[in-house]
C-alpha cells in the first residue's frame, strides 16, 4: 500500500474530525485569501480604471497628481502636444465648483466639467438622452450633461432649464446662466455623492469666465510610442508643468493611498497563515499520539522511516489541500460581501473596488497554505519517525 493510499485511510476512518478539519482551513484559507486580495485589489482597481480613460499620460501643473493647480496658456500647449509624433490624442479638462438651480433649491457644491470635443466619450457614458453636440447658436442656452444624482437632487431631465452660478471663492459680478439640460450621464471618477455637469468650452467660459486655464491635459501616446516616450517629449516642450504616465500615478497613490491597506493585509495575512499553522500541526500531533503503537507495530514490521514520514506528510496534503481548494469559493463569496461594505464608504469613485480576483493572488495563496501545511507537518513526522519502538509497544502492552 502506498503512503497515499495509507494516508487516505486514516483520515477517512474519521470522517468527522477529517471534515471539520477541512473546514477549519476552508475559514482559514477563505479569510487569508482575502487580505492577499485586499493587498492589491485597490490598486489594480485604480489601474483599470485609469486604463479605462483611453488616456496614459497626465500633465499639470504641480508635483503630484493629486493636487489641482490651474495650468495656464492650456489651449496652445494642448495644441503644441497633439502635433508631436509621439501623442495620438490630448484633451484640455476644465472643472470648477457651481451652484445649481433648477425646480427646487439650489444646490451648491456641484462639479462642472468641460473636456476637448471628441474627449466626452472617455469622460462620461451617456444613460438617458443625447450628448453634448456642438457649440450651438449664440443665442441658446449651452448644453449640459449632469449625473444621476444631480438629476434626483434637483428633479431634472432631458430638456429641463437649470441656472448654473460658478461658486467662486472671491466676489464676482458673473451671473448665473441658463442651461439646457440634454441628458444625464455617468461620469468616469464620480464617487456616489458627487454631484457632476458638464458643458461644452463655450458654456463653461459663459459660467466662469472666458480663460485659458486647464486642471490636467490628458494625453494618448502612439501604440508604436508608449507613454514614457511620449511623457519625456512633453516635459521638453514646457519646464513649469509635471508629466504623469499611468505608471507614475499608480506608483504615487501606492505610496500615498494606498499603503495602508497593504499593511492591514500583511499584518492579518501573517495572523491567519499563524493559525493554519496551530491548526493543521494541531491535528496531526493529536493523531500521531493517538497512533503510536500503530506506528510503532509498523517500525517494527519493518516499515523504513520516509514511509511514516510520508504518510504523515500526505494526510497534511489532503486536509490542507482539500481545505485550500474550498477556501476560493468561500474566500471570493465573502470578497464580494466585504467589498459590497466598503465601497460605501464616502469619497471612493463607483469604479474603485477593494477585492479584485487575481490569479497571481490564487498561485500566492495556494502556494502559503502549502508551505504552511508542510511546516506543520514537520513536528508530528519528527515524533513519528524518532519514537523508541520497544518501549512504546511495552507502553501500549501495559496499557
Amino acid at each position: 500500500m502506498t503512503s497515499r493510499a495509507l494516508a487516505w485511510r486514516t483520515l477517512t476512518a474519521e470522517p468527522a474530525r477529517a471534515s471539520l478539519a477541512i473546514a477549519g482551513v476552508a475559514v482559514i484559507g477563505a479569510l487569508l485569501f482575502d487580505m492577499l486580495l485586499l493587498s492589491h485589489g485597490m490598486l489594480v482597481s485604480f489601474r483599470q480604471l485609469l486604463d479605462s480613460a483611453g488616456y496614459d499620460v497626465r500633465v499639470v501643473a504641480t508635483d503630484s497628481v493629486m493636487l489641482r493647480v490651474p495650468m495656464l496658456h492650456a489651449s496652445a500647449f494642448a495644441e503644441e502636444i497633439r502635433r508631436l509624433p509621439e501623442v495620438r490624442e490630448a484633451a484640455v479638462v476644465r472643472r470648477d465648483r457651481a451652484v445649481v438651480t433648477g425646480a427646487g433649491r439650489p444646490l451648491a457644491g456641484v462639479t462642472i466639467l468641460s473636456v476637448s470635443p471628441g474627449a466626452e466619450r472617455h469622460a462620461w457614458r451617456i444613460v438617458e438622452g443625447e450628448d453634448l453636440g456642438g457649440e450651438g447658436h449664440a443665442g441658446d442656452p449651452p448644453p449640459l450633461v449632469v449625473n444621476r444624482k444631480l438629476a434626483r437632487a434637483a428633479s431634472l431631465s432631458p430638456g429641463s432649464r437649470v441656472r448654473l452660478r460658478v461658486a467662486l471663492s472671491a466676489p464676482s459680478a458673473l451671473p448665473p446662466v441658463r442651461f439646457l439640460v440634454v441628458g444625464i450621464a455617468e461620469f468616469q471618477f464620480e464617487t456616489a455623492e458627487d454631484l457632476s455637469a458638464s458643458t461644452t468650452a463655450t458654456g463653461f467660459d459663459r459660467a466662469a469666465g472666458a480663460s485659458d486655464e486647464a486642471d490636467v491635459v490628458l494625453v494618448a501616446s502612439r501604440e508604436e510610442s508608449g507613454p514614457s516616450a511620449a511623457a519625456a517629449a512633453i516635459q521638453r516642450l514646457r519646464a513649469d508643468v509635471r508629466v504623469y504616465s499611468n505608471e507614475q500615478v499608480i506608483s504615487e497613490v501606492n505610496e500615498n493611498g494606498f499603503a495602508y491597506f497593504r499593511q492591514i493585509s500583511l499584518v492579518l495575512s501573517s495572523i491567519t497563515l499563524g493559525f493554519a499553522f496551530l491548526l493543521v500541526g494541531t491535528l496531526l500531533t493529536v493523531s500521531v499520539n493517538q497512533r503510536l503503537g500503530q506506528v510503532a507495530a509498523l517500525r517494527a514490521l519493518g516499515l523504513p522511516r520516509r514511509r511514516i514520514a510520508a504518510t504523515l506528510l500526505w494526510e497534511s496534503v489532503l486536509l490542507v489541500g482539500v481545505g485550500a481548494l474550498l477556501s476560493l469559493p468561500v474566500g471570493w463569496a465573502l470578497a464580494l460581501v466585504l467589498d459590497r461594505i466598503l465601497r460605501g464608504m464616502p469619497g471612493l469613485p463607483e469604479g474603485i473596488h477593494f477585492f479584485v480576483f487575481q490569479l497571481p493572488a490564487v498561485v500566492v495563496h495556494l502556494g502559503l497554505l502549502a508551505s504552511t501545511g508542510l511546516a506543520a507537518a514537520a513536528y508530528p513526522v519528527w515524533i513519528a519517525t524518532r519514537l523508541p519502538i520497544a518501549a512504546t509497544l511495552r507502553l501500549e502492552t501495559i496499557s
